[in-house]
């Protein structure tokens, strides 16, 4: 099904879907950069800042495109969790028996975005073999405290790779029984000289949820604002040529 890049709007603002939504590090950008945007996510999120739908997002996403309700929506941003063949989870924890064998999201996520018609984001970390680098995001990019590199597929628009600037120092922790200072904060796990709740909530722009899964989960809202702006930025441009 072809994409469109008609901007569909919640009151003044395009509406947009949020799957996978966790706490709304992905949302609190889009929000920002002008839309409405609407959470998905599997488990209960009182932290969500915006409309919030409890359930599974391949179940949601096939009801919204099986009612048509999917065209109350401008486009979709989706973070399937990355278990399978994640760098951090296959690399760090292999030995250990853990990796791989965890079921993969991204491809019925995929196929259920394109069958929806709408331009769309699939978010993953770096290391993830799945997902299309389109755009790489880190958080030197936007002088913040971690680096967090993601990849971004855009389906059905494109947008320029920013400049991805050198890095500053090292992430401060311990590594190898060696312990490293650093602009950096590892945003992750516990121990090791990992960012406490405060220093990530600081470091990656998220003070609305000091609940540690969810801050470790989350992208930092200046990914999506820019993501978002450069959408819109392509929808004007796309909307003008037509």
């Amino acid at each position: 099904m072809a994409h469109t890049t008609d901007i569909r709007r919640e009151g003044p603002r395009p509406a947009l879907l949020d799957l996978y939504s966790c706490a709304g590090g992905a949302g609190k950008g889009y929000d920002r950069a002008g839309f409405a945007v609407t959470g998905v996510d599997i488990r209960p999120r009182p932290n969500y800042p915006f409309t919030f739908i409890q359930g599974d997002a391949l179940a949601v996403l096939t009801t919204l495109i099986e009612s048509g309700n999917i065209r109350r929506f401008t486009a979709v941003h989706a973070s399937p969790p990355c278990q399978k063949r994640c760098a951090l989870t296959v690399g760090t924890n292999q030995s250990r028996g853990w990796g791989g064998t965890h079921e993969d999201l991204i491809t019925p996520t995929r196929e259920l975005l394109d069958a929806s018609g709408l331009p769309y984001v699939i978010e993953q970390p770096d290391g993830k073999a799945d997902v299309r680098k389109d755009i790489t995001l880190c958080g030197e990019m936007f002088g913040l405290g971690v680096l967090r590199h993601r990849n971004f597929e855009l389906g059905g628009w494109n947008a320029p790779q920013p400049v991805h600037k050198p890095h500053r120092g090292r992430v401060r922790g311990w590594r190898h029984g060696r312990y490293f200072d650093g602009p950096y904060v590892a945003a992750y796990g516990k121990g090791g000289g990992k960012a406490t709740i405060p220093e990530m909530q600081q470091a990656m722009g998220i003070d609305w949820t000091d609940v540690r899964e969810e801050l470790t989960e989350a992208i930092p809202p200046a990914y999506s604002e820019w993501l978002g702006r450069a959408f819109l930025a392509h929808s004007t441009v796309g909307a003008v040529a037509a």
